[in-house]
C-alpha cells in the first residue's frame, strides 16, 4: 500500500505547507504575538459573549480550541479567529427570538447554530467555492479596512476617555454622544491611556527589539496601579479587567432536534455569509500588508472546522477578528502558531494567572487598539487609488462610508456591488480604435490613426479592445452604425480581433448582422488574428459561415492582401493614398 503524496497530505493538513518555515526566530516572534493576543482577547471575549446573549466565559472558550483549529486548517498566516462583534450581534438578534438569552435552551441553540454554520462553511470550502472572494476587489478591501479601523477607534472612545457611550448605537450617533460627554472626561483614565499610547509609539519607533505592545501595557498598568493606590479607584475612575473565570472549556453537545434545526437553518446561512465574508476580507486585508496569497476555499474549510469544533467545546459562532488579526500582525507574528500560542496562553491565564490580569486597565487596552486601528489603515493604498482612478476612488469612499454607517456584512456587499458595476460599465464600452499602416516603418505595421496618417478610401481598419458580449453589444453596434453613416465610401470593414477576449451569442449575432449590412453597402466584413476560443465559438454557432469563410484571415499580411484583391480598382486608379505595400503594383494614380 503506497503512502499518500505530499500534495494530498498538504490538502488534508494545510499546516504542513508553512511548518518548514518555523525556526527559533519565528517561534520567539509567535510566542510574543500570542501572548499579546491572549491579553487582548480577555476583555473582548467577555464583552462579545455578553453581546451575543451568552454567559461571559463562552467568549473566552470561543477563543481557545476554535482559534487553534482555524489557524491550523486555514490559509492565512496572520488571521486570528474567535468571537467577533458582528457575529455576536447577529447571534443575539436572531436566536433571542427563539429562546431567553443566557438560558440553557438559548446556549444549546447557539451551540447548534455554530455546528450548522460550520457544516455549511466546510461544504463550501470542499466544493472549492473560495473563488467567490475574487469579487472582493483590492479597492473594496482598502476601504473596508479603513472603515473597520475607524469603528475600532469609535468602539474604544469610551474606554480611552473614561466616558459613557451606549453600546449598539450608530457610528455617527456615537460621535455625537462623545462630543456631549467631553466635559465629563476622566482625567486619570485619559492619563493612563495617553501614557500607554505614547509608550507604544515610542517603543515601536526606538525600541524595535522590545515588544512594544507589552511594554505599553506594562507602562499603563504600573501607572494605573500607582494612581489607584495613591488616590483610590473610586476617585481615579480607572477600571481594570477584574476577576476572570479559571476553568478550561467544558465539553458540550448541540441540539439535534429536527424542529430546532429547521428554525436555525436560515440563521445559519446568514451567520455563514457574514462569517466567511469577514474571515476572507480580513485575511486578504492582512495579506496585502504581508505579501501573502490567500486560498479562499481553504479559509472556508478552516472556518468551517473551527465552528464545528466550537459547538463541542462550549464555543459559539466564530470568525476572523479584525482587532486580533491586526494586532497579531503588528505584534510580529510570522506563522499561524501565534494564534495557537494565543489560545494556549489564554488557557494558562484562566488556570493560573487570572488574578494578575485583573490589574490591566481597560484604558490601556483601548490605547493598544488605537495603535492597531492606525496600523490597519493603508494610507499608501488609499493615495494610490485616489491618484489612479475616479471610479475606483468612488468605490473606496462609498465602501468606507458604508462600513461606518451600515452593518459590516452589508458594507462589504456594497463595495462588491459597486466594484462589479464599475467593471461592467468599463467592459460594456470596449475601446475601438481606427488603424492604418504606418509608412514610417518598413513593415508598415499598424498604428492608431493620428494626424499626418491617411486611410484607404475604401477600407476601414478597426481594433476592438475588449469583449463583445451582451453588455457591450449596444456600444459596439452604435459605433458600427456611426461608421456606416459617416464613412459610406468605406464599404469594407476589417477588424483586428487579437484584443477581443470573448464573444458571446449576442456578440456573434452582432458580427453576423454587421457582415450583412456591409454586403448591402457593396462591401464586406473581415476579421484577422482571431483568438482560438473566439474562433471556436463562432464556428460552433455557424457564424463563420454567415460572415464568410473567406473573410477570416490568420494575420495582418494575409488580411491586407486578401482585402486588397476585392477593392474597386476604378477607385484605386485615382487614389493618392497608396498606404498598402500592395498598392505599389498598381499604375500611377490618375487625376
Amino acid at each position: 500500500m503506497s503512502l499518500p503524496s505530499r500534495a494530498v497530505l498538504s490538502r488534508i493538513f494545510p499546516f504542513l505547507a508553512w511548518w518548514p518555515c518555523v525556526d527559533r526566530g519565528s517561534l520567539r516572534a509567535d510566542l510574543i504575538a500570542g501572548l499579546v493576543g491572549a491579553i487582548v482577547v480577555l476583555p473582548q471575549g467577555v464583552a462579545f459573549a455578553t453581546l451575543a446573549g451568552m454567559p461571559p466565559e463562552y467568549g473566552l472558550y470561543c477563543a481557545m480550541v476554535p482559534t487553534i483549529v482555524a489557524a491550523l486548517w486555514g490559509s492565512s498566516l496572520h488571521a486570528v479567529s474567535g468571537p467577533t462583534n458582528a457575529v455576536s450581534l447577529v447571534v443575539f438578534a436572531t436566536v433571542s427570538t427563539l429562546a431567553e438569552p443566557g438560558s440553557a435552551q438559548y446556549v444549546r441553540l447557539v451551540l447548534t447554530l455554530s455546528l450548522m454554520s460550520g457544516v455549511i462553511m466546510l461544504a463550501m470550502g470542499l466544493l472549492r467555492l473560495g473563488a467567490l472572494v475574487n469579487f472582493i476587489s483590492h479597492t473594496v478591501v482598502v476601504g473596508f479596512t479603513a472603515g473597520a479601523a475607524m469603528l475600532i477607534f469609535d468602539a474604544q472612545l469610551s474606554n480611552f476617555f473614561g466616558v459613557y457611550i451606549p453600546r449598539n448605537i450608530s457610528f455617527l450617533r456615537s460621535i455625537e454622544v462623545f462630543v456631549v460627554q467631553i466635559p465629563y472626561i476622566q482625567p486619570y483614565v485619559l492619563l493612563v491611556a495617553i501614557t500607554t499610547l505614547a509608550t507604544g509609539v515610542f517603543a515601536r519607533r526606538y525600541l524595535k527589539q522590545v515588544p512594544y505592545m507589552i511594554t505599553a501595557m506594562l507602562a499603563g498598568s504600573v501607572l494605573a496601579f500607582a494612581l489607584n493606590q495613591a488616590l483610590g479607584a473610586e476617585d481615579t475612575g480607572i477600571r481594570t479587567l477584574g476577576a476572570l473565570p479559571g476553568a478550561l472549556p467544558p465539553l458540550s453537545h448541540p441540539d439535534f432536534e429536527l424542529e430546532n434545526l429547521r428554525k436555525l437553518l436560515a440563521i445559519a446561512v446568514a451567520v455563514t455569509v457574514l462569517g466567511l465574508t469577514e474571515a476572507v476580507s480580513i485575511g486578504r486585508a492582512i495579506a496585502l500588508k504581508s505579501g501573502q496569497r490567500i486560498d479562499g476555499s481553504q479559509e472556508f474549510i478552516g472556518q468551517g472546522l473551527s465552528n464545528i469544533v466550537a459547538s463541542f467545546f462550549s464555543g459559539y459562532p466564530a470568525t476572523a477578528s479584525f482587532n486580533r488579526s491586526g494586532l497579531n500582525y503588528e505584534a510580529g507574528a510570522r506563522t499561524p502558531l501565534a494564534a495557537v500560542f494565543s489560545a494556549l496562553f489564554l488557557m494558562l491565564v484562566l488556570i493560573g494567572v487570572a488574578p494578575l490580569m485583573a490589574y490591566l486597565p481597560i484604558a490601556s487596552m483601548a490605547a493598544i487598539l488605537f495603535l492597531v486601528a492606525w496600523g490597519l489603515i493603508d494610507f499608501h493604498g488609499i493615495r494610490a487609488v485616489i491618484r489612479a482612478s475616479r471610479s475606483e476612488s468612488a468605490v473606496l469612499a462609498l465602501t468606507f462610508a458604508a462600513t461606518l454607517l451600515l452593518e459590516l456584512e452589508f458594507a462589504i456587499l456594497v463595495g462588491v456591488v459597486l466594484s462589479l458595476l464599475v467593471y461592467l460599465n468599463r467592459t460594456s464600452r470596449p475601446s475601438m480604435r481606427s488603424l492604418v499602416p504606418d509608412p514610417r516603418h518598413a513593415t508598415r505595421k499598424m498604428a492608431v490613426l493620428e494626424k499626418g496618417l491617411v486611410e484607404c478610401p475604401q477600407l476601414k481598419i478597426l481594433r476592438i479592445e475588449g469583449s463583445i458580449y451582451f453588455g457591450a453589444v449596444n456600444h459596439v453596434d452604435t459605433h458600427f452604425d456611426t461608421l456606416r453613416k459617416t464613412s459610406p465610401d468605406k464599404k469594407h470593414l476589417l477588424l483586428m480581433a487579437k484584443s477581443i477576449n470573448f464573444v458571446d451569442v449576442a456578440g456573434a449575432e452582432l458580427l453576423a448582422h454587421e457582415a450583412e449590412q456591409r454586403r448591402k453597402m457593396g462591401g464586406q466584413l473581415y476579421l484577422y488574428s482571431l483568438r482560438q476560443p473566439v474562433r471556436n465559438m463562432l464556428e460552433r454557432g455557424g457564424y463563420i459561415d454567415q460572415i464568410g469563410q473567406g473573410n477570416i484571415f490568420a494575420g495582418k499580411h494575409e488580411a491586407i492582401s486578401g482585402v486588397f484583391a476585392r477593392l474597386d480598382r476604378s477607385i484605386c486608379r485615382t487614389c493618392h493614398a497608396r498606404i498598402f505595400n500592395e498598392c505599389a503594383t498598381l499604375p500611377p494614380a490618375q487625376d
